[in-house]
C-alpha cells in the first residue's frame, strides 16, 4: 500500500509528511485498496491555484484536487499494484478551514485527503444523494484513520436545481 507524500509549501503551516502518509495508507486499507499507489502533494494556495486554473478553469485556490491515474477499474495491469492517482492539498486553505471549523490542521488535512481519495475511487458529489454518500464515507475513513473523532462536514451548499 504505497502512499508517497511530498511537501511543496515552505511558508505554509508545518505538518509532518510521514503522518499524512500513514493516514493515507490506513484509508487505502479501509477501502480495500492496499495494493494501490497514491501520491499526495501538500502545497500552498499559489500552486493549487495554478492547477485549479489549468485543469478546471477556475482561477482561485481550492482546498483539494484529485487526479486519477492508471487503468480504469477492473482493467488488467502489468504491475502488482495499480496507480490510483494524485491528491493535491493546499495547506494554506486547509489551515483557514481548520480554524473556521475549530479543529486542527491535521484533522482538516485528513478530511481533505479522504475526500480526494474517494474521488479517485469513483465517488462524486454532483447530486444531493451522491454528496450524502460521499460525506458519510469521508467521515468513516477519517474516523477509521483514528484522527478526527467528530467529523465536521463542509458547510451546506445552496440547494441544487433539480429541473432538467
Amino acid at each position: 500500500m504505497p502512499a508517497f507524500v511530498t511537501r511543496r509549501a515552505r511558508a505554509s503551516a508545518p505538518l509532518r509528511s510521514e503522518l499524512v502518509r500513514r493516514i493515507a495508507e490506513t484509508m487505502l486499507t479501509q477501502l480495500g485498496r492496499d495494493e494501490h499507489e497514491l501520491s499526495v502533494l501538500l502545497t500552498d494556495d499559489a500552486f493549487i491555484r495554478t492547477l485549479n486554473k489549468a485543469h478546471r478553469g477556475k482561477d482561485h485556490p481550492t482546498d483539494v484536487l484529485a487526479f486519477p491515474l492508471g487503468e480504469p477499474e477492473g482493467s488488467p495491469s502489468i504491475l502488482n499494484h495499480a496507480l490510483l492517482g494524485d491528491v493535491v492539498i493546499s495547506l494554506d486553505t486547509a489551515e483557514r478551514q481548520a480554524r473556521g471549523r475549530k479543529h486542527s490542521l491535521l484533522d482538516e488535512v485528513s478530511f481533505l485527503l479522504a475526500h480526494g481519495i474517494l474521488h479517485l475511487v469513483g465517488y462524486d458529489h454532483q447530486t444531493d444523494k451522491q454528496e450524502a454518500k460521499m460525506n458519510a464515507m469521508t467521515a468513516r475513513l477519517v474516523r477509521g484513520a483514528g484522527v478526527l473523532k467528530r467529523v465536521t462536514a463542509p458547510p451546506p451548499k445552496p440547494a441544487r436545481n433539480t429541473r432538467k
